[in-house]
């Protein structure tokens, strides 16, 4: 069973992560675009900095370093393995707290030039950002529940088991020590 809500989520976050990237990149008014992108209005000129490339390539950089972790995890999402869903986890998992990074960097950044209203938009982000990971582990532990081991499998591993068992005993009769139980 493949993983549709978490492939949708980790393409979705993608798109606005590189969304914000490209607008970021534009050299005029880029970061104040992006911050009005997000809902906040930067209207005010006075935030002359915003425009400086010192913030505008790290802040654009990150916002794409982003971008590409979701991408990352959109093609694990959609060629993981359900009975090993290990590197699909990470990989969502480092994607979400990096983009949790980025926007407590932006509302960090915000706050130092005195932008207002910032907190509260970076707060709904972030709570939307929260709400998509819960959605993604919610899937995948259901898919995992799902993937129950069957009856055939546990016959394989019962079966493993006998045979591991009569091995030790074995041993244990040819190097002449006695067994733990019958010790009792």
């Amino acid at each position: 069973m493949r993983h549709i809500l978490s492939s949708f989520l980790a393409l979705h976050w993608a798109a606005v992560f590189a969304l914000l990237a490209f607008i970021c990149m534009d050299g005029n008014r880029g970061v104040a675009t992006a911050l009005g992108v997000l809902g906040v209005p930067v209207q005010n000129t006075r935030f002359a900095d915003l425009e400086n490339a010192v913030v505008v390539a790290p802040l654009a950089v990150a916002l794409l370093v982003v971008a590409v972790l979701f991408c990352w995890a959109f093609v694990e999402a959609l060629t993981s393995d359900t009975t090993n869903p290990d590197p699909a986890d990470s990989v969502m998992r480092i994607a979400f707290i990096s983009a949790l990074g980025v926007l407590s960097l932006i509302v960090i950044g915000g706050a130092a030039q005195g932008i207002n209203g910032l907190f509260m938009i970076v707060a709904v982000q972030l709570a939307a950002l929260l709400a998509s990971y819960v959605a993604v582990l919610a899937e995948r532990r259901s898919t995992v529940a799902a993937a129950a081991p069957g009856t055939g499998e546990i016959r394989a591993a019962a079966h493993v088991m006998a045979k591991a068992a009569a091995h030790n005993s074995s041993l244990a009769r040819i190097s002449g020590r006695l067994d733990s139980r019958d010790d009792r």
